[in-house]
């Protein structure tokens, strides 16, 4: 049987590579609020943005956060970002934090792009 083959998007790469650009990608829109990228990888960022605000808003302390943040986000301004900026801002609403909007193709490689932000 092949149950679950095709959840995760495989984007090109190798498990490693593709965990370190989902954590770039992720540390990016925390930092900046948008970002552009193609389809698929902002359909692979969604729902990990998603579950690291849903897991922020149910710690309690600030050091399991950060310790949390830590395993999905490089540096210490966006985790700090993260702590002060995003848990409060979405404090009250339950999901949907993310959008991902078509913004037109790219022209080196005729791929659509898309620009994913926090709302």
């Amino acid at each position: 049987m092949r149950h679950g083959v095709h959840k995760v998007p495989k984007l090109g790469r190798k498990a490693d590579h593709r965990k370190l650009l989902i954590r770039n990608l992720a540390t990016s829109l925390i930092l900046h609020d948008k970002i552009q990228t193609s389809v698929t990888k902002a359909g692979a960022l969604q729902p990990i943005i998603e579950r690291i605000i849903t897991n922020l808003k149910k710690k309690q302390d600030d050091k399991s956060a950060i310790r949390y943040l830590q395993t999905y986000i490089f540096g210490e301004k966006a985790q700090k970002k993260a702590l002060s900026e995003l848990k409060p801002k979405y404090a009250d609403k339950k999901s949907g934090f993310t959008r991902i909007t078509p913004i037109g193709i790219r022209k080196g490689d005729a791929t659509l792009k898309v620009q994913i932000e926090l709302i």
